[in-house]
Parts: C-alpha cells; sequence; structure tokens
C-alpha cells in the first residue's frame, strides 16, 4: 500500500514539470526585479528633474541580469565607459565646435576604437568599451547645432545612467537576490571533484588518447570558466574580493597539476606503443600509492584537507619504492633513463596535488581574508589584434557612411540613425554570427516600438498620474524581461523588444505627446540597426572562421616560444592560463569530434607537454652546480624546439632531435661529478625526447624516420 501514494506523487509531479516550474519561477523573479528597478528608476528620474527618465530605464534593461553579481559587474564597467565616453563627447565638441565635417570624423574614429576595444577584451570590459563609444555619440550629437549644450547634456547623460545603476544595483541585490558567489563555490567543488576522482581513477596508468583529449577539454573549460565567474563575483562579495588572489592562485596550482597529470600518462601511454612495458609497469606500480592517498573511505573522499595530509604522507613513500622498482630495470640505460623522468613527472604531480587541495582546504575551512601573504598572479588572455582591427575598420566606415548621408540629406533624425549604429555596431562586434544577431535584434526592436505605439498613442493618452502609467505601460513591458530568459531559443529577441519599447515610449520630464516625432524616430532606429547589418555583410566578422582559427593556431603553437624566451617570473601561470585561454576561443567554433577538432586537441596537448618541460629546464638551468658546456647544449635545445613549433618542419625537427640527444649525452657523462644538478634537466630532457618523437602527436607528420630513431623509440 504505501508504493501507491508515491506513484500518484511521481504521476502528479514528474521532473520534467518540476524542471519547468523552478524554471518559469527564476524567470518571473527577474522579471518582477526588472519592472520593479524600471519603475523606481523612472520615479526617481521624475522626482530629480532629470530629462531623460528614458536612459535610466534603458540602463536598468542592460544592467540586469537574473545574478546580482553580475548586475554589479556590469554596472562597474557600465559607470567607467559612461564617464570615459561623455569625458570624449566634450573634448571632440571643444575641439571641432563648428566643424561638422571633423566632429564626424573624429567620432567615427572614437566608436571604431571602442569596437575594436570591445572585440580585443572580455565580459563586461568589453561592455565598457561599447559604452565608452556611443556615450560620446549620444552626449555630442544631440548638440550638435548647439555646442553651448554639450556640457549638460553630459552631466544630465552621467546622472540618468549612474542612477539606472544604482537602481539595478539595490533592485537585484536586496529583492529575493541569486548570489554568484554559490555558483562559483559549487562550480569550483564539481571541477574540484572531477580532477580528484579521475586521478584516483587512474589506477591502470595508461590512459587512452581519446579520453585524454576528452578530458583537457574539460580542464580548459573548467580553468577559464572559474576566472569568468571570479571576476565578476568579486564585485559582488566582499569575501570573495578579499580572497580573489587565492582564489586565483587555485586556478592556477589546478592548471599545473592538471598539466603534470598529463605529462605523466602521456609518458606511460608512450613507453605502452614503443614495446616498453617493463618501463611502463614499473611507473604504474609508482602510481598505486597515490591513487591510495586520494581513496580514503568514501564518507571522507570530499574532505580537502585529509587528502592534503595523505598525499604527504604519500611523497615520503615514493623515493624508496622508485629505488626498489628502479632495480628491476638497470640493465638497460635507455629504460632506466625514461623511469627516472616518469618518477620525477610523479614526484611533481604529487607535489602540486597536495598544494592544490592544501588551498582548497583552506578556502573551505576559512571564513573571510585569508592570513599571510600570497604569490600576485593573474589569469592571463590570449589576443588576436586582427578581428579588433576589422571592427575598428567596419565601425569607423559606417559611421563615416552615416554621417555623410546625414550631412547630405539634411535628415533631422539622422543622430538618431547614428546613435543605434553606433550601439549595435560595438555590441555585435563580438559575435560569432552578427547578421543573425542584428536579424534578432531588429525583429525585437520592431515588436517592442510596436507595443509602444499602442501603450503612446491608445492608452497613455487616458491615463493620469504615475501609477496608471505603471498599469498602461507594466504589461507589455514585462514581455522584454522574459523573452531575455529564454535567450537559448529565441536569441537577442528579449533584448531588443525590451529596448525598442522602451526607447520609443519616450519617458520624458514632462512628457511630450508627438506623433510625428514618435514615427520619425522609430525609422531612423530601425535604419541605424539596419546599417549595422549591412556593415556585417560587406566587411564580414572573422571571429570563429577557419581563418582566424589558423592564426590562433599558430598563436598556440608559439606558446612554446614564450615559454623558451620569457623572463622566469611568473612564466608558470602566464604560459598555463594563455594556453587554456587561447584553446577556449578555438575550440567553441570547431565541432566536436570533428578531424579539426582533433587536430587542435592533438597540438593543444603538445603544446602543454612541451613547454611546460621547456619551463621546468630552463629553471633547472639555473642551478649554479651544471657546467657551462651542459647548460649552452641545454640552450640549444630550448632554441630549436622553439623554432620547431614556432614553424614546424621536418628538418627543424630533425635538429631539435639532434640538439636533445646531445644534451642528455652531455647531461649523462656529468651527472656521477652533479648528480643534484643533473638529474632534474636529464629528467625533462628525456621528456621533450619522448614528446619529439611521439607518433601519435601534433608533431607526427614531421618526424623522420630513422634507424637510429627507430631503435631509440
Amino acid at each position: 500500500m504505501s508504493a501507491i501514494p508515491t506513484d500518484i506523487s511521481s504521476w502528479r509531479h514528474p521532473s520534467w514539470l518540476r524542471e519547468f516550474v523552478m524554471e518559469e519561477r527564476q524567470a518571473w523573479i527577474f522579471v518582477i526585479k526588472c519592472l520593479l528597478a524600471f519603475y523606481l528608476a523612472a520615479w526617481f528620474s521624475m522626482l530629480f528633474q532629470l530629462e531623460q527618465p528614458a536612459t535610466t530605464m534603458i540602463t536598468v534593461s542592460i544592467v540586469m541580469h537574473p545574478h546580482s553579481g553580475m548586475v554589479l559587474a556590469k554596472s562597474f564597467y557600465r559607470a567607467i565607459g559612461t564617464c570615459a565616453g561623455s569625458l570624449v563627447g566634450l573634448l571632440l565638441m571643444s575641439a571641432f565646435p563648428q566643424q561638422r565635417e571633423l566632429f564626424l570624423t573624429a567620432l567615427a574614429l572614437w566608436v571604431g576604437i571602442c569596437s575594436g576595444g570591445a572585440v580585443l577584451y572580455r565580459n563586461f570590459m568589453s561592455y565598457g568599451f561599447v559604452l565608452a563609444g556611443y556615450t560620446a555619440a549620444i552626449v555630442a550629437l544631440p548638440a550638435i547645432n548647439n555646442p553651448y549644450r554639450v556640457f549638460d547634456s553630459a552631466m544630465m547623460r552621467v546622472s540618468e545612467v549612474m542612477l539606472g545603476i544604482v537602481v539595478a544595483g539595490l533592485v537585484s541585490d536586496v529583492v529575493l537576490p541569486e548570489r554568484l558567489r554559490q555558483l562559483l563555490r559549487r562550480s569550483a567543488r564539481e571541477h574540484y571533484q572531477h580532477f580528484i576522482d579521475f586521478a584516483r581513477g587512474s589506477l591502470g596508468g595508461a590512459i587512452p588518447r581519446a579520453e585524454m583529449e576528452k578530458v583537457h577539454l574539460r580542464f580548459v573549460r573548467a580553468a577559464v570558466q572559474l576566472e569568468d565567474l571570479r571576476s565578476s563575483v568579486i564585485f559582488e562579495d566582499p569575501e570573495a574580493r578579499a580572497r580573489s588572489s587565492r582564489m586565483q592562485l587555485l586556478n592556477l596550482r589546478y592548471m599545473a597539476a592538471a598539466t603534470s597529470f598529463q605529462s605523466l600518462h602521456h609518458l606511460i601511454n608512450r613507453l605502452q606503443r614503443n614495446n616498453h612495458p617493463r618501463t611502463a609497469g614499473a611507473l604504474i606500480k609508482l602510481y598505486a600509492p597515490v591513487g591510495e592517498a586520494l581513496s580514503p573511505p568514501p564518507a571522507e573522499q570530499s574532505k580537502p584537507r585529509l587528502l592534503a595530509t595523505r598525499l604527504e604522507a604519500c611523497e615520503g613513500k615514493l623515493a624508496p619504492l622508485a629505488a626498489q622498482l628502479r632495480e628491476d630495470l638497470r640493465q638497460d640505460p635507455e629504460l632506466l633513463m625514461e623511469f627516472d623522468s616518469g618518477t620525477m613527472m610523479l614526484r611533481r604531480f604529487v607535489s602540486e596535488l597536495r598544494d592544490f587541495t592544501s588551498l582548497e582546504a583552506s578556502l573551505r575551512e576559512t571564513q573571510g581574508a585569508l592570513g599571510g601573504t600570497v604569490e600576485r598572479v593573474d589569469f592571463k588572455r590570449a589576443n588576436d589584434y586582427a578581428a579588433p582591427l576589422i571592427a575598428v575598420i567596419r565601425t569607423f566606415l559606417t559611421m563615416i557612411t552615416l554621417s555623410v548621408f546625414w550631412i547630405a540629406t539634411g535628415w533631422p533624425f539622422g543622430p538618431s540613425a547614428m546613435l543605434l549604429a553606433t550601439i549595435f555596431s560595438g555590441l555585435l562586434a563580438t559575435s560569432p554570427s552578427p547578421l543573425a544577431a542584428t536579424a534578432n535584434t531588429w525583429i525585437g526592436y520592431a515588436a517592442g516600438m510596436t507595443a509602444a505605439y499602442f501603450v503612446v498613442f491608445w492608452i497613455m493618452p487616458g491615463s493620469d498620474g504615475f501609477l496608471m502609467f505603471i498599469l498602461v505601460t507594466g504589461p507589455l513591458l514585462a514581455i522584454g524581461p522574459y523573452l531575455t530568459t529564454r535567450n537559448a531559443t529565441l536569441p537577442g529577441i528579449g533584448a531588443g523588444y525590451t529596448l525598442g519599447y522602451v526607447y520609443i515610449l519616450a519617458v520624458k520630464n514632462p512628457m511630450v505627446y508627438a506623433p510625428e516625432s514618435f514615427f520619425n524616430d522609430a525609422i531612423a532606429s530601425l535604419f541605424g540597426l539596419m546599417m549595422s547589418g549591412v556593415a556585417f555583410m560587406i566587411i564580414p566578422t572573422v571571429i570563429g572562421t577557419a581563418w582566424l582559427r589558423r592564426r590562433q593556431l599558430a598563436q598556440l603553437r608559439r606558446q612554446v616560444v614564450f615559454a623558451a624566451t620569457a623572463p622566469l617570473q611568473g612564466i608558470l601561470y602566464a604560459f598555463e592560463s594563455v594556453n587554456r585561454d587561447l584553446y577556449h576561443q578555438v575550440v567553441q567554433f570547431t565541432k566536436q569530434g570533428s578531424e579539426e577538432s582533433r587536430s587542435l586537441l592533438s597540438w593543444a596537448l603538445a603544446v602543454h607537454d612541451c613547454g611546460r618541460a621547456i619551463i621546468e629546464l630552463r629553471q633547472d638551468m639555473a642551478h649554479e652546480d651544471l657546467p657551462p658546456p651542459v647548460v649552452d647544449s641545454m640552450q640549444r635545445v630550448v632554441d630549436s624546439v622553439a623554432r620547431l613549433y614556432d614553424a614546424p618542419a621536418k628538418d627543424r625537427w630533425q635538429a631539435a632531435y639532434a640538439a636533445t640527444g646531445h644534451a642528455i649525452t652531455l647531461t649523462s657523462q656529468t651527472l656521477p661529478q652533479a648528480r643534484a644538478s643533473c638529474q632534474p634537466a636529464l629528467a625533462h630532457l628525456l621528456q621533450l625526447r619522448i614528446a619529439l618523437r611521439d607518433d601519435e602527436s601534433a608533431l607526427a607528420p614531421y618526424i623522420v624516420k630513422s634507424p637510429e630513431n627507430t631503435h631509440a623509440a
């Protein structure tokens, strides 16, 4: 009998219905918060006698987001962009008060530069550049016939925007807030647990290359996602802001441990493929204590402090176990050296994993700011300057074309068209499919203006007072925020609808009944938005194109050159973060499982493997006990491997392989006299040689087969 109510309960509340109800609940909470912020902003604008309450409402519509941290981050950069744009608008009008052609040319150049900045930078910093561009147009264009008004225009614009920012931030943070820090904490713990589980489940030692490629992709996405979340959470949570440097250091340790983990298992896989099962088996046996350290009782597996303690104890077991396993390989010096290389990588992985789990434990166990100092680290981003340059040219030409059209026709509403073109040239410059985004936004914008038409000319004239204003405008306004929550299926429609509705509603202080102005403004706005789409047809975006991906792949390979030439101070974090950011940029525009995606993964793994080995080798070369001839031979290895990755070719592979072999021979001969300094360097040289002759890596087409090489493999 007890099963019957359970069945009825599950029938009454199926999983899809629960998910739908939860999704709708979150969507309508967001709609209510948006409407509350809209009307509070409009009320305060009228109370403070601001000229354009619509500007404040537009600001609210742009910065509102379901997560309060996103709202505050967006507001921060919007405030900076607004102030910078207002200042530039003042300066341009001051420089060219009576030279309209020069003024419009300078304005077009400024807006173009800001569009390029929007493409170059990430997250909401990109949006700040967009704001700096079109705010200058908003401030200066209305005063072009009366330059004396430009200062008042700038001050009013800044006041209206700042009011919208304050209202949106307060409403988002006070009314049913959705904290971004909870998402960051949940994501960080999920990625931590996945990494630990994967390392624990690798007791067999060998991991198929396809599986390693999938894991590498997840590691990359995790590192970039955590940095993106951290950069927004610091605006929401004082505790997260105080712990920001520790969170960045945790991400560094995560990336470093992931790279060492991959290098170790690549070595085991190569040894097995090259018919060296005894050496591979010895390394797998050496890895077993690590798996045991990561396998406490199930109830304690989620405790980082316990894992850190167990890993620290495991480090003490590795040296005697390695010495015992080494005895079985003494009859083959070549295999013995490769075993020593694997031992070094395993010990490095355990050390980095211990540091990672220890810092994770400190962050979980401590509230507020952590004591002590921490190394200053930054997540470095990778940039290609071709896409920003094209965005600058496209936006500049769009603005110049509209300026010439305005001057030639004397169209009174030309500034409205230029303003919309300015806004969307910057906003859509970062989109990989700007034509589709423009079309969706245009449809939403037209729908919003149509709704505003019925409100302004059919409903609003019969109403009076602010309460009636809310009642007559609210129902149709709510459609925009609701559609925004459906961006996955209707991208751009909600944002376009809200902007079109609020912009054409044109809430002023006092309100003006002007049908001719309404229709002219609507036509000009749609024309300006359409012209921004035409610009993308004439000068297409390069984001996501095969041409840009080839350039980014070359930039990814040149990370090995960076590892070989950059100053050692801070090089590890810069190398790890730029690699992941660059790879993430490329892989998001490739089809998963395609030949291009597999090739990219292969290059990314090779760059991580060789680049990290070069960094470690350069640090070994700084040891004062290394003889100069040995250091010189190692430097030749570093230079030749960097040249190989800069422009892969068979002759460069031969040069790198020969230089590595010579350095290994010279270092092996010096090993008895300077073991402490030569042993780590020899291990890294062996790692590089194994990577160079890996016939399943991205370097396989450049490997020159020879009897000597075949014997060495």
